[in-house]
């Protein structure tokens, strides 16, 4: 099969940019609240609170006092936050992708299903990539839709400015994937960085790494 070059690439955020373990996000949420483990997750997985706040349903004072009424418990906010946060490990190996592509000239962007907290964790922690060597950055909770929705899709669509056959995106879940093509893109699902790089070859992009 063959495969255009792209205007724009698109990588989803976790599990391709940066990995995440939500299970320890939940156990020091435990902690910082003072709570057993299997109670933490079994009001998150009734409220669905942190769906709502990926969506835009609810910002972090809205997810904090909710959880504080759910759960009894009167842990502060920021503590709270950084507990949910204090979860993401760079993914070192895309590096030489991203600058690859750079060099390219091919201008980048992220499309992730995310909240405001972990952005602004993820800001903080120092990871050169992040915001910087992206021109554009389409957050679910910023626009109110997630992945598989179209709606996401037509939103990075617009603002990548080019139109969407000339799009690539890679994600790890092959139901975003699958999404993205019905929406006429060009879409991989990760499995490493050196497929990455395999499937950007295929499109005509030797990134020289």
């Amino acid at each position: 099969m063959s495969h255009r070059r792209p205007a724009f690439v698109f990588l989803d955020l976790g599990n391709v940019i940066v990995s995440f373990d939500r299970p320890r996000a939940h156990r020091q949420m435990a902690d910082a609240a003072g709570l057993p483990l299997a109670a933490v997750e079994a009001v998150l997985a009734e409220t669905r609170l942190e769906e709502r706040l990926e969506r835009g349903l609810v910002d972090w004072p809205g997810f904090h006092a909710e959880f504080s009424a759910r759960t009894g418990s009167a842990c502060d906010p920021r503590r709270l936050a950084e507990a949910a946060s204090d979860m993401f490990t760079l993914n070192v190996a895309l590096l030489p992708v991203i600058a690859g592509l750079e060099r390219a000239g091919l201008p980048l962007g992220i499309l992730s299903n995310t909240c405001g907290i972990h952005w602004e964790h993820l800001l903080r922690s120092g990871y050169a990539v992040l915001p910087g060597r992206f021109a554009v950055t389409v957050l679910s909770h910023e626009v109110a839709a997630v992945k598989p929705e179209p709606a996401i899709y037509a939103a990075a669509a617009a603002r990548a400015g080019v139109p969407p056959e000339a799009i690539f995106f890679c994600d790890d879940i092959p139901a975003h994937v699958e999404a993205a093509r019905a929406c006429g893109w060009d879409a991989e699902v990760f499995e490493s960085a050196s497929g990455l790089i395999d499937a950007l070859d295929r499109r005509g992009l030797d990134l020289g790494v």
